[in-house]
């Protein structure tokens, strides 16, 4: 009986180690050359760049597997239950405020890309045409509007008050609103598109991933884009405890490699800027 359980044990820990990670076919330190990789990512352009990158990586022993999220929330929580071993969809800032809301243990192993934000109209060809009183409609996300709402300061909508952090700026944080301006953020990002093509609202301020993968050019359709320097850089997110994880750094070096920068800027034509830092 003692050699039967002893057996049962020894499957249950060889299947919890095959279930989890870098710890599937190498050593946590990716000394492997065999090392698998799961990393959770948005499905454009996280997930295509991703894809991109994999066969560059599995010639330096990183076999990479991309699993794909529809949301924001999810692809953190997989990260700290360690169903991923990284995750690729979310700028600093979201990653800064879900360490604070959450308690995660996570860090930032490297900024990979810029996705400028857009405002989107179905109604009117450019900002200036906004009627007084228009409904701008944004993400209920509390990390994105004050990115957002630097942006419509940005454009000359509103004024921000004097010695606000700009980056955790909010609604209730605007002085001045010349054509009173609605703002309504009550909005899941991920929905924004669709309110969009429904014509709700009279302007729309969508995510340039989200605006991608329903098909739209934000260089093209948006009325209003981001400046390319912005400060919100996309980032490949690891627990604290793997940020020096080899097959994590090969993974870094690849995304900032002149290869996949170069695939970025001929993909997606300045909606989505590579950067290496």
């Amino acid at each position: 009986m003692k050699k039967l359980v002893a057996g049962i044990l020894t499957a249950s820990l060889a299947l919890s180690l095959a279930a989890c990670g870098t710890g599937d076919k190498s050593s946590s330190n990716g000394d492997s050359k065999e090392t698998k990789l799961v990393v959770g990512a948005s499905n454009v352009p996280h997930a295509e760049i991703l894809e991109k990158a994999k066969p560059i990586l599995e010639k330096e022993g990183v076999d990479l597997e991309v699993e794909k999220y529809q949301d924001y929330i999810l692809p953190n929580k997989d990260l700290e239950s360690d169903r991923l071993d990284a995750n690729f969809f979310q700028h600093k800032p979201y990653l800064e405020q879900q360490i604070k809301d959450n308690g995660y243990d996570f860090v930032s192993a490297g900024g990979i890309h810029i996705e400028p934000i857009g405002i989107y109209s179905k109604k009117y060809k450019s900002l200036d045409k906004l009627p007084d009183g228009a409904t701008i409609l944004i993400s209920n996300s509390v990390s994105d509007q004050g990115r957002i709402l630097t942006l419509l300061e940005a454009k000359g909508l509103i004024t921000l008050k004097s010695g606000v952090d700009k980056a955790a700026a909010e609604i209730k944080d605007i002085d001045k609103n010349p054509k009173h301006l609605k703002i309504d953020a009550k909005t899941a990002p991920e929905m924004l598109v669709q309110m969009y093509e429904h014509k709700e609202g009279d302007a729309v301020v969508i995510n340039s991933n989200f605006a991608i993968d329903a098909g739209l050019t934000p260089t093209k359709d948006a009325i209003a884009l981001e400046d390319s320097n912005s400060p919100y850089v996309n980032v490949v997110a690891v627990k604290k405890e793997n940020k020096d994880n080899k097959a994590v750094k090969k993974l870094i070096d690849v995304l900032h490699s002149k290869e996949i920068q170069d695939f970025i800027n001929k993909e997606w034509k300045g909606s989505v800027v590579p950067v290496s830092k």
